[in-house]
């Protein structure tokens, strides 16, 4: 009577497998959006619209090598702004976002894969640059350049500081070499990527904070099939050490 119990048991999980997997239609495909956030995704133009081979990155190109690992169809765009696709992606079934911060309040909203990458924030100074900032606080009696209206620029003035922002972060590079700024509040490896860009290398990170992971937020809706292949893809890709050499091939 075990025998039949455990048999038929067997059987049923076999069977409920291989429904799960059936459900998946042959010509199944996530549209993935992405916004301009170097060096993790980007157009290769430097445009606000770019579809597939237009578009590269650390983290496009993590995502388009999980997607071929895992056998799941794909269309890929950048666009702008980056609320729209925020809310594209709540919206419509079989839609995906990326790179996106997995916060405590986000969480519920999607189903998530990865993480693809680390990000962290940072203030750094102008090469050959030596200064003392051991934390936020004592940060305040130096001029800080940041960008309008970003996450590092609002914990900022949330902490009660008063950054000088730019329109574009890529200015920071300039204002901090040339000591319009005395520091430089943004994202690593974003900063080092954009002076990078610049023709400026040497920055000395002078403080650390708010460490975040970026990953890959899916429509509720998403079959849990799909974020089981997908997260198993991601994490054999990591453990062949291939985001590592993707990372060095950016900065």
């Amino acid at each position: 009577m075990l025998k039949l119990f455990k048999r038929t048991l067997l059987l049923g999980l076999i069977l409920a497998a291989a429904t799960a997997r059936a459900e998946l239609p042959a010509d199944y495909k996530i549209v993935l959006l992405t916004e301009n956030l170097p060096p993790f995704n980007m157009a290769v133009d430097d445009k606000n619209f770019a579809r597939d081979e237009g578009i590269d990155g650390i983290n496009a190109d993590i995502v388009r090598e999980m997607f071929k690992r895992a056998g799941i169809g794909y269309t890929l765009s950048l666009r702008f702004p980056w609320d729209r696709l925020y809310r594209l992606t709540q919206d419509k079934a079989n839609y995906g976002l990326f790179s996106t911060t997995l916060t405590a309040e986000r969480q519920p909203l999607f189903k998530w894969v990865g993480p693809l990458t680390k990000t962290e924030s940072v203030l750094l100074a102008a090469p050959g640059k030596t200064l003392s900032v051991p934390s936020l606080k004592e940060a305040g009696q130096y001029r800080i350049g940041a960008y309008k209206n970003d996450a590092v620029s609002q914990y900022l003035e949330s902490q009660g500081l008063q950054p000088i922002n730019a329109l574009r972060d890529q200015e920071n590079v300039k204002k901090l070499t040339s000591g319009k700024i005395d520091l430089w509040a943004t994202t690593n490896p974003v900063g080092h990527y954009l002076a990078k860009q610049e023709g400026v290398s040497g920055l000395t990170t002078v403080l650390r904070f708010n460490e975040a992971e970026l990953y890959l937020a899916l429509n509720k809706d998403t079959p849990d099939e799909v974020v089981q292949r997908l997260q198993k893809a991601l994490d054999e890709l990591r453990a062949e050490g291939f985001i590592e050499g993707v990372t060095g091939n950016y900065l």
